[in-house]
């Protein structure tokens, strides 16, 4: 009980000097830093995405560096035979788990293995389907054999590993594991307080060298609002704040602000399952043409960020030509009107005696997705639609009729593209399904050919766009703002959804004394 309490005590004596103004510093001089966190109920890398705090924790065989280009991580290095599908890694031999166990093969093969099976039903499992074999060459040496090119298996192969000495015969759903995770990465889990705080300390035996700052705090911080006054309260050192709020610390003293590129883009998700669509899906043009895109660029994300066609318009493979469905009501309401829709006295249009109008579900929390859901709504009512938006305790995937949803990989065009809009693929969650996409992803992920791929993504986004999964609205910047005693952030690396990423080089950050 004593020790408990000690440790509450340098938890709390942290974040009161941190709420001095300056980060925060513990017995012996030691650096903390306080980052604001969603909440986590798990810390489950094969199962979940876009937990920053993954990045810390786990490492994969491979990583991505500043410019999103694949490096080793757990693999010092790696041999791909094209002509064989097969790809041979060579695991560094001084990786250990933070309970001081050897990173081998076996783990290796025990991650992607479970991330495969789908009783364990991960969203990440269509990135592997195509693996036909894991041979476990030796101790550090395991190889993939696929049965089609994938030409972005090395960028999959970031997927952080696990121990198979503590989760082998476990449920991957429901493991106490993945309340207590044991990694590889440059920290190690010291306390987790659910719905408070989750604590870090760095892993003095990192296998590339510790990191400078020794402990950082996750502190549950949800709600965008309540981020700002923390940060200003000096409660925070870091955050990812709204685009309105971040610009609020662009004068202030003691901060810098970081407003960074990214591929996260929102857009309205039409869930297919739902009859509504199934039986309106032809007027899903006239949505997307009665979104006035720049107008919410401008008043909601106050220009961070730019109007949205498509998934990839920030990746190399982008294809500009294609339907954008620009800001037109008076075509809006031609498409409408062609589907066979009748404008009604209450200013909605009715076909088959039903009222057109949708509502669109938004997460809890997320101020800015808020913003932008209402203000598509609001321009949706003008053109004659019923459109209304709701903040569901729980989201209905196979329920809901929308939600508004956000992806987005800074890295290879495969991710975020096969699984998502791939018929029945892990993070498909609208049940979209068009055959002409499917075959195109398939192209393009088959083939290393810049050439080729290029023309393949093109007839993708071009199938996309004529037969819509969303209403593409926006992309947005990624507003993070930081102590200004925090050194190392990388202001230039493109970050993805949720702005993910930015912990990349953890261990060179310093805090200046």
């Amino acid at each position: 009980m004593k020790k408990t309490r000690r440790l509450t005590a340098l938890i709390l004596a942290a974040l009161a000097l941190a709420a001095m103004g300056a980060p925060a510093l513990a017995d012996g001089g030691e650096t903390t830093l306080v980052y604001a966190s969603g909440d986590y109920t798990r810390i489950d890398p094969a199962m979940d995405e876009h937990g920053e705090i993954n990045l810390l924790l786990f490492n994969g065989l491979t990583a991505h560096d500043g410019d999103n280009n694949v490096v080793p991580g757990l693999a010092d290095n790696w041999e791909v035979d094209q002509a064989g599908c097969a790809y041979t890694f060579h695991l560094a031999e001084n990786a250990r788990w933070h309970d001081g166990e050897a990173v081998t093969a076996e783990d290796v093969k025990f991650t992607i293995e479970a991330i495969m099976d789908p009783a364990n039903a991960s969203e990440n499992a269509p990135n592997y389907e195509d693996v036909t074999a894991i041979n476990v060459l030796d101790e550090h040496t395991v190889q993939f054999v696929l049965s089609a090119p994938n030409a972005a298996f090395l960028d999959y192969m970031t997927m952080p590993v696990l121990p198979k000495h503590l989760l082998e015969g476990e449920d991957f759903q429901t493991s106490d594991f993945f309340r207590h995770p044991v990694g590889t990465g440059p920290y190690r889990l010291e306390r987790w307080d659910e719905g408070q705080a989750i604590t870090l300390v760095k892993n003095e035996d990192y296998f590339r060298g510790p990191a400078h700052i020794d402990r950082i705090i996750f502190k549950i911080v949800p709600d965008d609002n309540a981020r700002a006054m923390q940060m200003r309260s000096g409660e925070l050192d870091l955050a990812l704040l709204t685009p309105r709020d971040a610009d609020s610390f662009a004068a202030l003293d003691g901060y810098t602000v970081y407003n960074m590129r990214t591929a996260d883009y929102r857009g309205i998700l039409f869930n297919f399952r739902n009859e509504y669509w199934q039986k309106n899906r032809d007027i899903i043009p006239a949505v997307c043409c009665g979104i006035d895109r720049q107008a919410i660029v401008d008043g909601v994300i106050l220009g961070h960020g730019e109007a949205a066609y498509g998934p990839l318009q920030r990746n190399v493979y982008n294809c500009e030509d294609v339907e954008r469905y620009d800001y037109d009501p008076d075509r809006a309401r031609s498409i409408l009107e062609a589907a066979g829709a009748e404008m009604g006295d209450d200013g909605f249009y009715r076909r088959d005696g039903e009222k057109l109008g949708f509502v669109i579900d938004v997460a809890a929390g997320d101020q800015v997705r808020l913003d932008i859901a209402q203000a598509a709504a609001q321009q949706l009512r003008r053109i004659g639609l019923d459109v209304t938006v709701e903040i569901p305790a729980v989201v209905d995937w196979g329920g809901q009729m929308a939600y508004l949803i956000g992806w987005g990989s800074p890295f290879d065009a495969d991710d975020h593209t096969y699984k998502v809009f791939g018929t029945d693929k892990g993070a498909n969650y609208s049940g979209y399904s068009n055959a002409d996409v499917d075959e195109c992803l398939t192209q393009a992920r088959q083939t290393d050919d810049p050439a080729a791929r290029a023309e393949a993504y093109a007839d993708f986004q071009r199938a996309l766009a004529a037969d819509p999964a969303y209403a593409f609205i926006c992309y947005i910047d990624a507003d993070y703002v930081a102590g200004a005693a925090i050194h190392g952030i990388d202001p230039d690396t493109v970050m993805g959804h949720h702005g993910v990423g930015i912990f990349w080089n953890v261990t060179q950050w310093e805090i200046e004394r």
